[in-house]
């Protein structure tokens, strides 16, 4: 009797090797109870469907709302909703109190895309006062409109929290990332976006999350300092 490897089967009977191979990847899923590929072409989504889920995992958003994802991607409302309720149904996004996520079927179905979005653009670099509760700030800047910014969502991991806003008229995003004390606000800009409008609203923010701490203190506390670094040229 004669054995033969796994590389002379495969230069032998090809066609075999490959349906043993593929065999043994199912019974591996099916074991681990992990999704497949064939699963997302069983299922009743789109390209389109699977299009939007990858524009949310490109932006890391752990949670995001309808209207921030719809003015992300630009679709309309009612094409929008029947994609997030095809998602629903198959399992792919959940509803949330802040809005929604990618459940962790998604996260395994839907394949990941590759990083095309341009690079970001630093505006803000910005200590905090070290007696500051960072959570109270988030709190207070979650889901809220400032100026041209509206809301789209945020992500969230063990280095800290990036809640974004969109300008969708002026063609930018901005992105503030709390992280130990620490914060920085970048720009997205797209083709049409001018870099100053994104620099004016980086700035307004930076306002509002300052008036998100500045409470009245006893004459004996000292303030911390704040100090922060902005782009010299961005006309």
């Amino acid at each position: 009797m004669y054995l033969l490897s796994s590389e002379g089967l495969l230069s032998i009977y090809p066609e075999a090797a490959l349906h043993m191979s593929v065999t043994l990847t199912k019974q591996t899923n099916a074991g681990l109870n992990l999704p497949s590929f064939e699963d997302l072409d069983e299922s009743n989504l789109t390209s389109r469907d699977t299009s939007v889920v990858q524009a949310v995992m490109e932006e890391g958003l752990t949670v995001f709302t309808f209207d921030g994802l719809k003015r992300l991607l630009g679709l309309h409302q009612e094409k929008l909703s029947r994609i997030i309720d095809r998602l629903e149904e198959e399992g792919v996004v959940e509803k949330v109190p802040e809005g929604y996520r990618v459940t962790a079927k998604g996260n395994a179905l839907i394949p990941r895309p590759l990083n095309s979005t341009q690079p970001p653009m630093p505006i803000v670099q910005s200590l905090l006062p070290r007696d500051v509760n960072l959570e109270s700030i988030v709190s207070q800047l979650k889901g809220r409109w400032f100026g041209k910014l509206r809301w789209l969502g945020y992500s969230k991991n063990d280095e800290g929290v990036v809640l974004k806003w969109i300008a969708e008229e002026d063609g930018f995003q901005i992105d503030a990332k709390f992280s130990d004390n620490y914060l920085s606000i970048d720009a997205k800009i797209g083709e049409t976006g001018e870099a100053s409008e994104a620099v004016k609203a980086a700035h307004l923010l930076l306002g509002h999350v300052s008036r998100s701490y500045s409470v009245p203190r006893r004459r004996d506390h000292m303030v911390s300092p704040i100090a922060f670094y902005t782009v010299a040229d961005f006309a």
